[in-house]
């Protein structure tokens, strides 16, 4: 018998398998896919030699989380890559915020009205990043924090609006780049505790940048499931799970997958029934026949590029997707632009781009003319520049990864309690009604992104069951 299962090898299932693993359990993972990954995937989508991250591409949380810095991964072929910048937020006149690796150039392109309010906002932070970012992605119960004075005056800062956090920046440059921050996890900007998220991207920056992986998203799972190989684990794909009787047995099952599959599986009936899933993305990835054509010379130097006008067209593409059920006219578009750091993406002298804009759960409707209208206000001629382009809404990611609900990356809505308590209100998030089954999704703590620290904790709760059985 198996000390544990694990269903899903994406980031955070692959983790748990690794950190049990770590400490002498026996280990199995069962993959329905051809290939392991979940949201950290690379595939030639469009045309031959273009290879692309059909979800996450940028990886700040990644470079930054303690599960990953405490495993050798780098021997196993994961090289991080940093372009000039992190990132960029051009503006319709040819002006750029930055999100640069130090707090200075950051400040500056603010504007000199916004540049201490930026400064003290994060400067008191960024000494202490490390302890803080292991508090603040540990919670909670799964470790004493180590540092509760900077954890608590983190959360007195974070917990509010980013709304009211935004107040202490007077001109658009500032807001705008942060609201974009806040953007990455999909919660409408006046939503509770999104002022931590848009720090949490801010610091992370600072501390060790937004890289891409040598290669794609994919090097960073085939590190994780080579370094799970070498500890005696075993990996399983193709295979898909619709029962708890599909696997072999096991003291513990560890579930990398949304709480809807999980409790299908498990036959937990509406145990998650008040979990909610939030809005969708529709997403773009382009072959390109040369650099995407930015006015901005920022963003041509930036890893990721956010597509905004301002702060209240950012908030306006918001609620359209997550509170009026419709499309944004006006997109909200994230892009990750890696062959811009990364050769071995493309062919010579050509490049992958990726976009995404946010849509209501469920849409099926097709936003690539809106995304490619967004484009062209700040980069003039960018259509011209695309060979091919792969497009997938809502419908089209849900098929590719059943955890997806919706088209939810995040794998469950950010915003309200959700945010921090999930996937149910409870001091144990990552056990389920079955003492011997648990779940280790971004649907619990912390939640959204690559980071593996749910995976992480979960396996913390997975391993004292072990040791008292």
């Amino acid at each position: 018998m198996l000390d544990a299962v694990v269903v899903g090898a994406g980031p955070n299932g692959l983790t748990a398998a690794v950190e049990l693993a770590r400490r002498g359990f026996s280990v199995a993972v069962f993959e329905a896919r051809g290939t392991v990954g979940g949201g950290a995937r690379t595939e030639e989508l469009t045309l031959p030699g273009f290879r692309h991250d059909p979800c996450s591409a940028a990886h700040p949380l990644a470079v930054n989380s303690p599960a990953f810095r405490a495993l050798p991964l780098e021997r196993y072929g994961l090289e991080w890559l940093h372009a000039e910048l992190p990132m960029a937020h051009p503006f319709p006149d040819g002006r750029a915020a930055v999100l640069a690796r130090t707090v200075g150039e950051t400040a500056a392109s603010f504007g000199p009205r916004d540049a201490g309010a930026y400064r003290r906002l994060v400067e008191p932070f960024l000494p202490k990043w490390d302890t803080l970012a292991r508090d603040f992605m540990s919670l909670p119960l799964t470790a004493l924090p180590r540092d509760p004075v900077t954890l608590a005056r983190f959360g007195l800062a974070g917990l509010p609006p980013s709304t009211l956090l935004m107040r202490r920046f007077r001109d658009e440059p500032a807001k705008a780049l942060f609201s974009g921050l806040v953007a990455h996890v999909m919660a409408p900007l006046s939503g509770f505790a999104t002022g931590a998220i848009g720090l949490v991207f801010a610091l992370a920056a600072h501390a060790r940048g937004w890289p891409v992986a040598r290669g794609g998203s994919q090097s960073l799972s085939d590190a994780l499931a080579a370094y799970l190989r070498d500890l005696g684990g075993s990996v399983h794909t193709d295979y898909e799970v619709k029962r708890l009787d599909d696997l072999p047995p096991a003291r513990a099952y560890v579930f990398d997958t949304s709480p809807t599959a999980l409790a299908r599986i498990a036959g937990f009936g509406t145990h998650y029934g008040g979990y909610r899933y939030g809005p969708g993305v529709f997403k773009v990835d382009y072959a390109l026949d040369g650099p995407v054509p930015w006015t901005a010379k920022e963003a041509r130097a930036a890893g990721t590029v956010q597509v905004g006008a301002d702060s209240a067209e950012i908030g306006a593409a918001l609620r359209a997707a997550s509170r009026e059920g419709r499309a944004p006219d006006k997109p909200f578009l994230i892009t990750v632009q890696p062959s811009v750091v990364d050769p071995t993406r493309a062919p010579a002298g050509q490049h992958v781009f990726w976009a995404y804009g946010h849509v209501p759960n469920g849409w099926t409707g097709d936003l690539t003319d809106a995304i490619e209208r967004q484009l062209e206000r700040f980069a003039p001629g960018f259509r011209d520049r695309v060979l091919a382009r792969a497009t997938a809404g809502p419908p089209e990611l849900a098929a590719r990864n059943v955890n997806y609900v919706g088209g939810d990356i995040a794998s469950g809505a950010a915003s309200g309690l959700q945010l921090l308590l999930r996937p149910k209100p409870t001091l144990f998030p990552y056990h389920t009604p079955h003492p011997a089954v648990f779940i280790c999704s971004s649907a619990t703590p912390p939640g959204p992104g690559v980071h593996g620290m749910s995976g992480h904790n979960a396996a913390k709760a997975v391993w004292k069951r072990l040791r008292q059985t």
